[in-house]
């Protein structure tokens, strides 16, 4: 299993409009510098109130499907 490390600041007010299906991927910049885009709805068991902020790890397959997120701060 391959992993991407990200670090996400989004506030709620733009986290509203990919939860509503207006935008439906996140752009970001890895840790490591690489961009990469994923589903948003991955991210919906990390919403506060505050939007959603912390590092996470994205972890894929060999065939780069997505197989798990996990926040790691």
């Amino acid at each position: 299993m391959r992993s991407i490390y990200v670090q996400l600041n989004i506030p709620p007010e733009e986290f509203q409009r990919l939860y509503e299906g207006v935008a439906k991927t996140v752009n970001a910049r890895s840790l490591d510098g690489r961009n990469v885009n994923f589903p948003a709805n991955i991210l919906r068991p990390f919403i506060t109130h505050s939007g959603i902020t912390g590092t996470f790890a994205i972890h894929f397959s060999d065939e780069n499907r997505f197989q798990r997120i996990e926040k790691i701060d």
